[in-house]
């Protein structure tokens, strides 16, 4: 995922920030309690193609942090 891309990207629900899950390859939006799914190297930034967070993953103070 290119870090410039995620730089200007934003949740489209709440237009906070997103942290990149490299692992999972996810969008997270913890505001919007939501997960975007990346296919490909491009993000899906669809409300209806997204998961809900789960409460440990909203709540993991540690979880995958911004890109700078």
């Amino acid at each position: 995922m290119d870090t410039k891309l995620l730089e200007l990207l934003v949740c489209p629900v709440t237009k906070g920030p997103l942290i990149y899950n490299r692992e999972h390859q996810e969008l997270l939006s913890r505001s919007a309690r939501l997960a975007y799914p990346v296919r490909d190297g491009i993000p899906i930034l669809l409300e209806h193609e997204a998961r809900p967070l789960t409460e440990e993953e909203a709540a993991r103070p540690n979880a995958p942090t911004p890109l700078p």
